[in-house]
Protein backbone atom coordinates (compact mmCIF):
# COMPACT_ATOMS: atom_id res chain seq x y z
CA UNK A 1 0.00 0.00 0.00
CA UNK A 2 1.51 3.32 -1.00
CA UNK A 3 -0.04 5.71 1.46
CA UNK A 4 0.32 5.51 5.22
CA UNK A 5 -3.05 7.25 5.57
CA UNK A 6 -4.77 4.75 3.27
CA UNK A 7 -3.16 1.83 5.11
CA UNK A 8 -4.33 3.31 8.41
CA UNK A 9 -7.88 3.64 7.11
CA UNK A 10 -7.93 -0.03 6.07
CA UNK A 11 -6.60 -1.16 9.45
CA UNK A 12 -9.06 1.09 11.33
CA UNK A 13 -11.93 -0.35 9.28
CA UNK A 14 -10.83 -3.87 10.25
CA UNK A 15 -10.61 -2.85 13.90
CA UNK A 16 -14.05 -1.23 13.75
CA UNK A 17 -15.56 -4.38 12.19
CA UNK A 18 -13.89 -6.52 14.86
CA UNK A 19 -15.38 -4.39 17.65
CA UNK A 20 -18.84 -4.38 16.05
CA UNK A 21 -18.65 -8.18 15.76
CA UNK A 22 -17.85 -8.22 19.50
CA UNK A 23 -21.06 -6.28 20.22
CA UNK A 24 -19.85 -2.67 20.45
CA UNK A 25 -21.81 0.07 18.70
CA UNK A 26 -20.03 2.75 16.65
CA UNK A 27 -20.41 6.33 17.85
CA UNK A 28 -17.70 8.21 15.91
CA UNK A 29 -14.55 7.67 13.88
CA UNK A 30 -11.56 9.93 13.32
CA UNK A 31 -12.85 12.64 15.62
CA UNK A 32 -10.22 15.37 15.20
CA UNK A 33 -9.53 18.01 17.79
CA UNK A 34 -6.75 20.54 18.11
CA UNK A 35 -5.18 18.49 20.87
CA UNK A 36 -5.49 15.08 19.24
CA UNK A 37 -7.54 12.58 17.30
CA UNK A 38 -9.79 9.76 18.45
CA UNK A 39 -9.56 6.85 16.02
CA UNK A 40 -12.79 5.18 17.13
CA UNK A 41 -15.43 5.96 19.71
CA UNK A 42 -17.66 3.00 20.51
CA UNK A 43 -20.40 2.16 22.98
CA UNK A 44 -19.99 -1.01 25.02
CA UNK A 45 -22.04 -2.38 27.91
CA UNK A 46 -20.85 -3.88 31.17
CA UNK A 47 -22.24 -7.15 32.50
CA UNK A 48 -25.16 -5.33 34.06
CA UNK A 49 -26.03 -3.60 30.79
CA UNK A 50 -24.71 -0.17 31.79
CA UNK A 51 -23.34 1.71 28.77
CA UNK A 52 -19.61 2.48 28.64
CA UNK A 53 -18.13 4.93 26.16
CA UNK A 54 -14.94 3.44 24.73
CA UNK A 55 -12.20 5.54 23.14
CA UNK A 56 -10.18 3.21 20.93
CA UNK A 57 -6.66 3.93 19.69
CA UNK A 58 -5.72 1.78 16.70
CA UNK A 59 -1.98 1.23 16.30
CA UNK A 60 -0.50 -0.65 13.35
CA UNK A 61 2.99 -2.02 12.95
CA UNK A 62 3.96 -4.11 9.95
CA UNK A 63 6.46 -5.97 12.12
CA UNK A 64 7.35 -6.03 15.80
CA UNK A 65 10.98 -5.08 15.22
CA UNK A 66 10.47 -1.85 17.16
CA UNK A 67 7.86 -3.25 19.52
CA UNK A 68 4.15 -3.66 18.97
CA UNK A 69 1.76 -0.85 18.19
CA UNK A 70 0.47 -0.77 21.76
CA UNK A 71 4.02 -0.01 22.96
CA UNK A 72 3.80 3.33 21.14
CA UNK A 73 0.90 4.51 23.32
CA UNK A 74 3.18 6.17 25.85
CA UNK A 75 2.19 8.74 28.48
CA UNK A 76 2.38 11.58 25.94
CA UNK A 77 -0.01 9.80 23.57
CA UNK A 78 -2.25 8.89 26.50
CA UNK A 79 -2.41 12.54 27.55
CA UNK A 80 -3.42 13.59 24.00
CA UNK A 81 -6.09 10.89 23.93
CA UNK A 82 -7.48 12.00 27.28
CA UNK A 83 -7.62 15.62 26.15
CA UNK A 84 -9.34 14.68 22.89
CA UNK A 85 -11.81 12.53 24.87
CA UNK A 86 -12.58 15.49 27.14
CA UNK A 87 -13.28 17.66 24.08
CA UNK A 88 -15.44 14.92 22.60
CA UNK A 89 -17.45 14.68 25.81
CA UNK A 90 -17.81 18.46 25.91
CA UNK A 91 -19.34 18.48 22.44
CA UNK A 92 -21.47 15.34 22.95
CA UNK A 93 -23.31 16.15 26.17
CA UNK A 94 -25.48 13.02 25.96
CA UNK A 95 -22.39 11.06 27.12
CA UNK A 96 -21.40 13.47 29.92
CA UNK A 97 -22.33 11.03 32.70
CA UNK A 98 -21.39 7.82 30.87
CA UNK A 99 -18.46 5.85 32.28
CA UNK A 100 -15.49 5.84 29.89
CA UNK A 101 -12.73 3.41 29.02
CA UNK A 102 -9.59 3.66 26.88
CA UNK A 103 -8.80 0.62 24.72
CA UNK A 104 -6.02 -0.05 22.23
CA UNK A 105 -6.19 -2.24 19.16
CA UNK A 106 -2.68 -3.46 18.35
CA UNK A 107 -2.73 -4.43 14.67
CA UNK A 108 0.06 -6.15 12.81
CA UNK A 109 0.84 -8.05 9.63
CA UNK A 110 -1.00 -7.61 6.34
CA UNK A 111 -3.04 -4.38 6.57
CA UNK A 112 -5.83 -5.97 4.50
CA UNK A 113 -6.14 -8.86 6.96
CA UNK A 114 -4.38 -7.66 10.11
CA UNK A 115 -3.89 -9.65 13.27
CA UNK A 116 -5.77 -7.68 15.94
CA UNK A 117 -4.98 -7.69 19.64
CA UNK A 118 -7.73 -5.84 21.54
CA UNK A 119 -6.43 -4.47 24.82
CA UNK A 120 -9.43 -3.46 26.92
CA UNK A 121 -8.88 -0.79 29.55
CA UNK A 122 -5.35 -0.25 28.21
CA UNK A 123 -4.74 2.68 30.53
CA UNK A 124 -6.56 4.60 33.23
CA UNK A 125 -7.04 8.27 33.90
CA UNK A 126 -6.33 9.28 37.48
CA UNK A 127 -8.15 12.29 38.83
Amino acid sequence: MSSTRARGAVVEAAARAHLIDAGLQPVAANANYRLGELDLVMLDRDRGGTPILVFVEVRYRRSSGYGGGADSVDWRKQRRLVRAAQLFLGSHRQYANTPCRFDVIDASGDPHAPALDWIRDAFRVDG
